[in-house]
């Protein structure tokens, strides 16, 4: 199992996690089950969204010894009331039951406090503002959470989260289609099918913006919805069109900028092993790029993915990271320090680039790569 810095929060996850869907609706020794497989294979980090009475118990119970072990992602602002889900800002409720997590789970200290769902930058401004960050600051003061985090749909939302400073971690949903949809408040807009009729090309800029941010201000992100609610992995509900696989769904979320673990929302077994053989899988298997280029409803031209079809260089140069790179500074509109040291690190810069082209012919996305380099060698200085 490969392992991410989170952002700066100082915590290292598994590049693959777990949502917990799988824990709902399991017996304890269902749930036993998936934790030993987790403890096994190294998935440490568990995103626990859900304020199931039962499936906290049922968690507690299994991760008694080995606490330790796991990177727990847990959430305020969701409480049980009269037998379901309720997202709620009310402050005594959420204190009750973040409380109830803890008792339940059998543990006084959770790694990432996660301010839940917050889908508009009116209601991100009242969280900000309001008891509820007040209380997730007092919880980071007393050591009871490491990082506060922020889950959200909305890349408006989340991009004036991050940028207020108290957010370290960001959970927000990342495939190749959302990633084409524009800001909305409606998180039902991300799968509304009406959405797909027309073509749509490239990838929406405040999306883009936000991973790149969040790359230049150390915030991990944690990705939810990586296969859509299972609708990428269908051809018959996918909205591009056409499926992907769970290893393309994978590679395409931890291949963005400052992306740090995929919570899989595994429901089975066979399903958590299907996404821990990522790890060993070839390469070919989890490129997505030549399905994405294949794409009938979406096309990506002129967009580098980070993909590596570029590769290799005959001078040694890593394409990709300079890319990635160069559109950081491009988005900031300034070379951040951090991006300026890690350029410096590449053994091969963007200046050492001799205008062949071979990596040009090979982008499945018809990207000006010649082009960046020029850029690059410019902005950087080598």
């Amino acid at each position: 199992m490969i392992y991410r810095e989170l952002g700066n929060t100082g915590i290292k996850v598994s590049e693959i996690g777990v949502g917990c869907e799988g824990f709902v609706d399991k017996s304890e020794e269902q749930v036993k089950e998936f934790i030993d497989l987790m403890e096994k294979e190294g998935v440490n980090c568990i995103d626990l969204y859900s304020p199931n009475p039962q499936m906290r118990s049922a968690l507690g119970k299994a991760l008694k010894g080995r606490r330790d072990k796991f990177v727990l992602q847990a959430h305020l602002c969701t409480i049980w009331k009269d037998g379901q889900y309720k997202r709620t800002r009310d402050i005594d409720e959420v204190k009750e039951g973040f409380e109830d997590q803890l008792k339940r789970l059998g543990t006084d200290h959770l790694e990432i406090g996660m301010i839940h769902y917050v889908d508009s930058v009116e209601e991100w401004s009242r969280v900000a503002d309001g008891p509820v960050m007040q209380y997730a600051l007092e919880l980071k003061e007393k050591g009871v959470i490491q990082g506060i985090g922020l889950s959200s749909h909305n890349p408006q939302a989340a991009l004036a989260a991050i940028r207020g400073g108290n957010v370290n971690v960001l959970m927000f949903s990342v495939n190749p289609c959302y990633d084409m949809m524009p800001a909305s408040e409606d998180v039902e807009e991300l799968w509304n099918e009406k959405n797909y009729e027309n073509p749509l090309l490239n990838m929406d800029p405040d999306r883009q913006e936000l991973y790149e941010e969040c790359q230049r201000l150390g915030v991990g992100i944690t990705v939810m919805k990586a296969f859509g609610g299972g609708d990428l992995l269908d051809s018959g509900l996918s909205p591009a069109g056409r499926a992907l696989s769970s290893l393309q769904c994978l590679n395409y979320a931890l291949t963005r900028p400052a992306v740090a673990s995929v919570m899989s929302g595994v429901r089975t077994i066979e399903e958590l092993k299907r996404d821990i053989a990522y790890e060993n899988a070839p390469d070919e298997e989890k490129d997505y790029a030549p399905a994405l280029a294949e794409f009938p409803k979406i096309s990506w031209s002129g967009h580098c993915m980070y993909c590596g079809h570029c590769a290799p260089c005959p001078k040694g140069i890593d394409v990709a990271a300079v890319t990635k790179f160069l559109n950081l500074v491009v988005a900031q509109r300034e070379i951040p320090e951090t991006v300026r040291e890690h350029y410096r690190t590449l053994p091969h810069k963007a200046s050492e680039c001799v205008s062949c082209g071979a990596c040009e012919k090979r982008c499945p996305f018809q990207v000006k790569i010649i082009e960046n380099m020029r850029k690059s060698a410019e902005i950087f200085g080598q």
